[in-house]
């Protein structure tokens, strides 16, 4: 499976200390992440992962069931967990990469040194629907904010659109396992002020899934955050890779889990 696919990076200094994986929104794509390089010390790369069925993956089919994107994942990153690196997830991201954590512990492989995971409520809260359509899709895409206008006024990007969205959100709802025990890995949390869906109240909930240690930050802005939001949130995780690497509080081994 071509990691070229899957992980767009724009290049950073090298060598870095740790890799950052960013992991994007229901409907969204890794571009969500191309300013954060500007914004990140030169010893942090982040590499976002380009989900199927969107951007440069379009005519791919879009993966609907959260085991079968986590098998995914697993192959494609597999050969970078030897070095140093940790998660950042946004809404279905978060999901994501909560879900790949477990998965990689499962597995016995190195996990990430911190989990960062921003405005989706914790596992347990029940959300979602079994079935989404059309309508159900437009929506939720209307209420969440972040898709351009001009998306709405064009039926042929709509189109092209829907599929994605509704496989990114049968895939968050349709998995509803309760993944025990706790990580080990510390989570960082971020919760927009103005955001129902990831409130403060919902994100606090995420500190019974580690045993690491847990941070809430509450931002400014709604599901998206706000442009001062967006960078106080870089600003943070940058601070804590930085502080993380200078301790050297992560694994070096290439196998086998922290404990």
């Amino acid at each position: 499976m071509s990691g070229t696919r899957w992980l767009k990076s724009p290049g950073r200094r090298a060598p870095a200390d740790i890799r950052l994986f960013c992991f994007h929104h229901a409907g969204g794509t890794a571009a969500a992440y191309r300013d954060w390089p500007r914004s990140m010390p030169a010893g942090v790369e982040p590499v976002a992962v380009q989900l199927p069925g969107r951007a440069d993956r379009f005519r791919e089919q879009p993966v609907d069931r959260m085991p079968v994107l986590l098998d995914q994942l697993v192959e494609v990153l597999r050969p970078l967990l030897g070095e140093p690196y940790a998660f950042y997830g946004l809404s279905m991201g978060a999901r994501v990469a909560w879900a790949l954590t477990h998965r990689l512990r499962d597995e016995g492989l190195p996990p990430p040194v911190r989990l960062f995971l921003a405005n989706v409520a914790a596992p347990g809260h029940p959300e979602g629907r079994a079935v989404w359509s059309d309508d159900d899709v437009l929506a939720y895409l209307r209420h969440m904010g972040g898709t351009p206008p001009e998306i709405f006024a064009e039926p042929a990007l709509l189109a092209a659109l829907l599929p994605a969205v509704r496989a990114d959100l049968t895939l968050v709802d349709s998995y509803h396992e309760r993944l025990a025990p706790p990580l080990p890995t510390p989570i960082h949390a971020f919760a927009g002020i103005d955001d129902a869906e990831g409130s403060p109240d919902r994100m606090r909930k995420w500190q019974a899934e580690t045993t690491g240690g847990f941070t809430l930050d509450v931002i400014s802005g709604g599901h998206f955050f706000d442009p001062p939001g967006t960078q106080q949130v870089i600003r943070a995780v940058a601070d804590e890779l930085r502080r993380a690497t200078a301790r050297a509080d992560y694994p070096r081994e290439t196998s086998g889990s922290r404990q």
